[in-house]
């Protein structure tokens, strides 16, 4: 299920997995082929991974692997993505979507894994069960912005409904996500990422009919414009949505995660060195909180 030691470090450069990690992985990648039951915890996750290839919202279980902890268990997942790659190329090949989109989508795997390393200082994989709607073929990058086809949840399609759209809860969607390591979120870039997505879905998925984008992120807290100037980034990202609602709980390790790279840092430790860490540390050390913001817009 694996491919061939000489072949698996090329297709580890597509998923753009970190070269300091490309030799280790091909090196392990043998006691996973030659080891009976890593071989079938393999297959077991890989089964689980493609089971409702192109359905939305199925969630990922991955089973557990019963290893000791070391460098093979946290970069196991990597063998499972890269064993269900041909199932997740042929259903992007089935629906249309273009190789370089295709490629772009699936390197989101070695972000993911630069930023388990910013965070630990190991090769790993951070966030897996993120994956699934990667390789299920739910989200797609297009531009600076991911696109996640979902459903309207419960509160947030009430809450459209009550605005006067004929949309509520179960209604098709586009969930935006906004990835790291891809340069400053400015609104060319986002309407650039917008005007992708409406020729790609069109094209793609054309019995889907997405009326709204959703997002719900700390980055929708409006407490950030009491910090950042008028004409940020940020600020003007904020002004696409109107907001469905707000968390009542705090979500304080999610800005620190996002902004410093890790989520436990001591807030009287956080840096002050642009608009962004000042506004998070600043407002965290004053005793305050952040809270997730749920926005939309119409499309």
């Amino acid at each position: 299920m694996l491919p061939a030691a000489d072949e698996l470090a090329e297709v580890l450069l597509d998923l753009a997995v970190p070269h300091e990690d490309i030799g280790e992985l091909v090196r392990m990648s043998r006691r996973v082929t030659d080891d009976p039951e890593l071989r079938q915890a393999l297959e077991a996750s890989v089964a689980e991974l493609v089971r409702g290839v192109g359905e939305i919202g199925t969630g990922l279980d991955l089973p557990e692997l019963d290893w000791a902890s070391g460098p093979l268990q946290r970069c196991f997942p990597v063998y499972v993505f890269v064993a269900a790659l041909p199932y997740t190329r042929a259903y992007h090949r089935e629906r249309g979507v273009p190789d370089e989109v295709s490629r772009r989508t699936l390197a989101d795997l070695g972000r993911h894994m630069a930023v388990h390393r910013r965070r630990y200082g190991v090769a790993g994989v951070h966030a897996v069960w993120w994956f699934g709607h990667h390789f299920r073929g739910e989200l797609y990058q297009l531009g600076r912005l991911q696109f996640e086809r979902a459903r309207l949840g419960r509160r947030t399609g009430t809450a459209l409904a009550a605005a006067g759209l004929d949309v509520g809860p179960g209604t098709p969607c586009l969930n935006l996500h906004i990835p790291d390591f891809l340069g400053p979120l400015t609104p060319a870039a986002c309407d650039r990422s917008l005007a992708l997505a409406a020729e790609f879905f069109a094209r793609c998925f054309p019995e889907e009919k997405y009326r709204v984008a959703t997002c719900h992120s700390w980055l929708l807290d409006r407490q950030l414009t009491h910090y950042l100037p008028a004409g940020s980034n940020i600020v003007r990202f904020q002004q696409r949505f109107r907001l469905a609602r707000e968390d009542k709980e705090p979500a304080d390790t999610d800005p620190v995660e996002f902004v410093f790279g890790d989520p436990g840092l001591p807030v009287e430790t956080l840096p002050r060195r642009s608009a962004l860490e000042r506004a998070v540390g600043d407002h965290l050390r004053a005793g305050g909180h952040w809270y997730h913001g749920h926005g939309w817009f119409e499309l």
